[in-house]
C-alpha cells in the first residue's frame, strides 16, 4: 500500500512536470522570434509558417488522441510525445535554415497535442476536479517561465538557440522517465483516495470517471463521431477556449484604443493575464471537490457574465480594467471542470475519442472566434466586442446546462 502511494505521488509529479514543460514552448517564441528572425534572414510575418505547421501537427495528435491511447497505451503516447516534443526543441536550436524550423514545427505539434491529451486521459481516469484544477495551473508557470528561460539564454549565452536546447533537454529527461515508467500509467496507481471518495459520492454526470479507473476503451472514432452528445460537449470546448483567446487578444486593442487606458497601464493588465488564470486555477484546486463541477463551471460563467456585461456598460475609470480581469479569473476554473466531466458528458466508451477531439476543438475555437471579434469590430465597433463576449458567454452557459441533460440520459441508458 505504501508502495503503491509512492508511485502514485511519483506519477503526479512527473504528469505536473509535464504539463509545465508544455507551457515553456509557448513562452520562449514571443521572446526569441526578433532574434530568430535575424538569424534567419527572413521577413516578419514568416512566423506565420511556424504557428500554421505547429497547428497542423496539434490538431492531428489530439484528435486521434483517444485512438492513441487506446492502441499504443497511455504511457506508450506519453513517452513518444515528449520524444517528438523535445526532439524538436532541440531541432530548432540546430536547424541552420527557417525552412527546416517550420517543418520541425509540425512534430512540435505533434508531441505536444499529444502531452495534453494523454495527461488530462490519465488525470480523467484517476484524479479528482482539484488535480485537473492544478494540472492545468501548472502550465500557466510554464508559459511563465518560458520568457524568463529565452531572455536569459540571450541576455547571458548569446544566443535563442541555447534557450530551445536547454527546453529540449528537459523534454527528452522527461521522454526518459515516461520510458522508464510505461506499465505503471496503466495501472491506476496515480489515484488518490480522497479523489476517488469524491468521485464515488458525485452524481454521475459530475465525475470524471467511473470509480477509481475508467479504462480506455478501443471505440472506433465514426462511432464516436455519430453521437450527439459528442459534438454537444465538444461545442463547450469550441466556445470556452474562443471566448478565452478573444479576451487575451482584444481586450489591449480595446482598452487602449476604445477606452482611452494608457498604454503602459493596459500593457501591465496584459502582462499579468496568465498570472490571473494561473491564480484562478489554482484557487479552484482547493475548492473543487467540495463544490462540485456543475457549481464551479455555472457559478464561474455567471460571473464572468457579469464581468462582460460591465465592460459593454464602459464604466470609467479602472472599472473597465476591473472588468477584464473578472472575466479572466472568473472563467479560468472553467476549462479543466469540463475536462472532468467529459465522462459523464458522453459517456466511459467515448472517453479517450471525445477528450481528444475536445482539445481540437479548443484550437478551432482560439482561431475562429477571434478572427469573427475582428470581423466585428471592424464593420461595427471595437464597442461591439464586450457584447460580443456576453452573447459567447450566455451559450456557453445553455450549451452546459443542456449537456448536463443529456449526461443524465446517457446514465440511465447505460
Amino acid at each position: 500500500m505504501v508502495r503503491q502511494a509512492r508511485l502514485g505521488i511519483g506519477l503526479t509529479l512527473l504528469a505536473t512536470v509535464a504539463y509545465i514543460s508544455l507551457g515553456l514552448p509557448d513562452g520562449l517564441l514571443g521572446v526569441a522570434w526578433p532574434s530568430m528572425r535575424s538569424d534567419f534572414g527572413v521577413p516578419l510575418d514568416s512566423l506565420g509558417g511556424l504557428f500554421v505547421s505547429m497547428t497542423v501537427g496539434y490538431f492531428t495528435s489530439s484528435f486521434f488522441g483517444g485512438r492513441l491511447t487506446a492502441h499504443l497505451r497511455l504511457g506508450t503516447v506519453l513517452a513518444l510525445s515528449t520524444l517528438f516534443a523535445g526532439g524538436a526543441l532541440v531541432g530548432y536550436a540546430i536547424s541552420p535554415q527557417w525552412w527546416m524550423v517550420v517543418i520541425i514545427g509540425i512534430a512540435a505539434g505533434l508531441g505536444g497535442g499529444g502531452i495534453d491529451v494523454a495527461l488530462n486521459i490519465y488525470v480523467v481516469n484517476h484524479h479528482g476536479d482539484s488535480m485537473m484544477q492544478w494540472l492545468h495551473a501548472t502550465y500557466g508557470i510554464g508559459a511563465t517561465v518560458g520568457p524568463v528561460v529565452m531572455t536569459l539564454a540571450i541576455g547571458s549565452l548569446g544566443s535563442w538557440r541555447w534557450g530551445y536546447a536547454l527546453v529540449g533537454g528537459l523534454e527528452l529527461v522527461l521522454a526518459a522517465a515516461f520510458f522508464l515508467t510505461l506499465s505503471r500509467w496503466e495501472d491506476g496507481a496515480g489515484a488518490s483516495d480522497g479523489a476517488t471518495a469524491a468521485r464515488k459520492d458525485a452524481p454521475e454526470n459530475e465525475r470524471g470517471g467511473h470509480g477509481q479507473h475508467t479504462p480506455t476503451h478501443d471505440t472506433p472514432m465514426l462511432e464516436t463521431l455519430r453521437e450527439g452528445r459528442v459534438w454537444l460537449s465538444v461545442l463547450l470546448f469550441f466556445l470556452y477556449m474562443g471566448i478565452e483567446v478573444t479576451l487575451g487578444s482584444w481586450a489591449y486593442t480595446l482598452l487602449t484604443e476604445g477606452r482611452g487606458v494608457s498604454p503602459r497601464l493596459a500593457g501591465f493588465f496584459m502582462a499579468s493575464y496568465w498570472g490571473i488564470f494561473t491564480v484562478g486555477r489554482m484557487a479552484a484546486g482547493i475548492y473543487a471537490q467540495r463544490l462540485g463541477q456543475r457549481t464551479i463551471i455555472v457559478g464561474s460563467l455567471l460571473v464572468a457574465l457579469i464581468g462582460a456585461v460591465l465592460l459593454s456598460l464602459n464604466a470609467p475609470g479602472l472599472l473597465n480594467l476591473l472588468a477584464c480581469a473578472l472575466i479572466g479569473v472568473a472563467i479560468a476554473p472553467v476549462l479543466a471542470s469540463l475536462l472532468s466531466g467529459t465522462s459523464g458528458r458522453v459517456g466511459a466508451r467515448h472517453l479517450g475519442n471525445t477528450i481528444g477531439i475536445q482539445i481540437a476543438a479548443m484550437g478551432a475555437g482560439s482561431a475562429v472566434l477571434p478572427s469573427i471579434t475582428g470581423v466585428i469590430a471592424r464593420h461595427l465597433s471595437l464597442q461591439a466586442i464586450p457584447p460580443f463576449l456576453a452573447v459567447l458567454t450566455i451559450i456557453l452557459i445553455g450549451a452546459y446546462l443542456f449537456s448536463l441533460r443529456t449526461g443524465r440520459e446517457t446514465a440511465v441508458t447505460s
